[in-house]
């Protein structure tokens, strides 16, 4: 017969969890009085709920698995409460809620040294890193032969979007620009709402809006779109008309970054950049 024990208070994987990242925790690295006769492990519950701005009584009944789900902005202060990193504050969220927590935007200077041997190892295929405001931070020599050269360009014309909408000069090389805009425009706005980017983005999407007449059209469509692959189509310069193949990847613990990988989508276009890459390796 049912005793009314809902599965959660039976399993109850938060409260483990709580307690376990409590007793780990130093209680004078965090400022917090021990004295001699003191016998908790780590922090006490009165602490980590002084800490977190709540109640005793709720925090007591978070690791007792009883008073149902807390709420998100709850959730927030107690892994601030208790010093959680990143992927710890993930499975709270995720063991608490059964979701991630809301992606907080942070602007990004570079790549580690792995990733950016994860983009050289495509020889023939461009590959890049953008954050969630389109600047690009990283890519690999094929992107800088086929797609921009971003070495020699200041950080602040890195931005992709800058990049189209303000120079006709790429535009004419992309094929169809007007739906491609149109994609862009939209694949942009739903990037920085998912990472939480849309202040960060503020200020680029005033200039763009500004300069560009096709951008303030589209942006005020509010069109969203979320496409993590297709097909980009590219008059290049030394080698005509090339189709490549894209697909895009989250970085992981890094929501606000994307790579993005493109393959030469026919055979004849991989005879052409190869030919690209080779001439440009010089003799020998």
């Amino acid at each position: 017969m049912p005793d009314g024990t809902t599965g959660a208070m039976r399993d109850n994987s938060l409260g483990r969890f709580l307690r376990d990242r409590r007793t780990r925790l130093d209680p004078s690295a965090l400022g917090i009085a021990t004295g001699a006769r003191r016998r908790t492990l780590g922090l006490r519950r009165e602490e980590v709920a002084q800490r977190a701005c709540i109640s005793v009584t709720w925090y007591t009944l978070l690791e007792q698995g009883r008073g149902g789900p807390p709420s998100a902005e709850v959730l927030g202060r107690v892994a601030g409460a208790l010093a959680l990193d990143e992927a710890e504050r993930e499975h709270l969220f995720l063991i608490g809620l059964g979701r991630p927590p809301e992606v907080r935007y942070r602007p990004s200077g570079g790549i580690t040294p792995r990733l950016q041997a994860v983009l050289d190892a495509f020889p023939r295929s461009p590959a890049l890193i953008r954050t969630a405001c389109w600047d690009v931070i990283g890519w690999n020599r094929a992107t800088s032969l086929i797609l921009t050269d971003f070495a020699i360009l200041p950080p602040e014309e890195r931005n992709v979007l800058r990049r189209l909408f303000l120079q006709p000069a790429l535009q004419a090389l992309q094929q169809d620009w007007d739906a491609l805009a149109r994609f862009l425009v939209g694949a942009f706005r739903a990037d920085i709402v998912r990472a939480g980017a849309e202040a960060a983005a503020s200020g680029l999407v005033e200039e763009l809006c500004r300069k560009s007449a096709l951008f303030a059209v589209l942006w005020q469509d509010r069109t969203v779109l979320a496409k993590g692959e297709g097909t980009k189509r590219l008059r290049h310069p030394a080698i005509g008309e090339v189709a490549m193949d894209y697909c895009s990847f989250a970085v992981e613990g890094r929501p606000d970054l994307s790579m993005l990988v493109y393959n030469p989508a026919t055979a004849e276009d991989v005879v052409r950049i190869d030919r690209l890459l080779a001439g440009a390796s010089g003799p020998g």
